[in-house]
């Protein structure tokens, strides 16, 4: 059985997705596993986004402190 989507990495949903998409494009697979394969690929699909979404915020989260450290570090100094 496969891996509940929300429990795999990254790397392997993508995996996954893709060997999905193969064999759904070579069309040699029966209408109820077409089906099933289009319903597996969307639960991975929204679980890769998700991923990306969440690594996304992260990365915008660390370039605002930084930001907020550098706009910091050149305060200029008072010349009394």
């Amino acid at each position: 059985m496969a891996n509940a989507a929300d429990e795999m990495s990254f790397e392997a949903a993508l995996k996954e997705l893709e060997t999905i998409v193969e064999k759904l494009e070579r069309g040699d697979v029966s209408l109820d596993d077409a089906v099933a394969a289009y319903e597996r690929g969307t639960e991975l699909k929204r679980h890769c986004q998700k991923r990306l979404d969440e690594a996304k915020m992260r990365v915008d989260a660390i370039r605002a402190q930084k930001a907020s450290a550098d706009a910091e570090a050149i305060t200029p100094f008072d010349s009394e």
